[in-house]
């Protein structure tokens, strides 16, 4: 018997139960969700998933607006689902800029791609207003299955994420995703600025942080080498 294709619904129904709150920080009056813990959250149920943004063919990576302002596009695809979002390119005051840096582009595109995975459900209540996922409440004692199908009774997923070990691995997992696709220091930095979980990890799991630090070190000697070959 062929296994049954992924649905809209299938999706939605497993990543709109996982709590986020944990895992949230307010700025500006906005709250924003660490988007490397949110991509570890997607692996676990669909390692299959990928995500990519927006380029033009010089490799500028935002849409011009006629008022000079821009914004960032990204796709995130799971089998053969697939969910766009866009984001204005903002600053610090979460204000649209005109010709935006490195920093401020890169800043957005994480979270673009975070509310992106809020279209497939993963924390969608923060940009609703509400404080807790549908069903937390009445359905506290069932955990989230780590795959759609089949669902392993002997290896769930908690509703509610725990910071342990297998979080900080998972979330090492996540930024390394994201850092191999870094080409310059600043855009290393801007992975830095838009996680607030870098601090957990550094408190909680030195071993970990130290890893992920390895990586950082590894990346950004090959972006050196590759500068100078260049």
């Amino acid at each position: 018997m062929a296994d049954k294709k992924l649905s809209y619904k299938d999706i939605w129904e497993t990543l709109s139960k996982v709590d986020v709150s944990e895992h949230t920080e307010k700025k500006m009056n906005l709250t924003y969700l660490s988007w490397a813990w949110a991509w570890g959250v997607l692996m676990e149920h669909y390692p299959e998933a990928i995500y990519s943004f927006y380029e033009d063919e010089n490799h500028v990576p935002f849409v011009s607006m006629p008022d000079g302002t821009c914004e960032v596009r990204c796709k995130v695809v799971i089998g053969e689902l697939v969910r766009e979002m866009w984001l204005p390119v903002m600053n610090h005051s979460n204000k649209p800029v005109i010709n935006p840096n490195s920093f401020q582009v890169n800043t957005s595109k994480m979270r673009c791609l975070t509310k992106c995975l809020g279209m497939w459900g993963l924390g969608h209540y923060i940009y609703s207003g509400e404080d807790l996922p549908q069903g937390a409440e009445a359905k506290e004692e069932k955990p989230v299955g780590k795959k759609p199908e089949p669902v392993k009774e002997e290896a769930p997923v908690e509703k509610e994420q725990v910071k342990d070990e297998a979080w900080a691995k998972a979330f090492v997992e996540g930024f390394v995703k994201f850092l191999v696709v870094c080409k310059t220091e600043e855009e290393i930095k801007g992975l830095y600025k838009a996680n607030g979980d870098i601090n957990i990890l550094k408190e909680k799991f030195p071993e970990e942080k130290t890893r992920l630090d390895a990586f950082v070190i590894q990346h950004k000697e090959k972006i050196t080498n590759t500068s100078e070959e260049v």
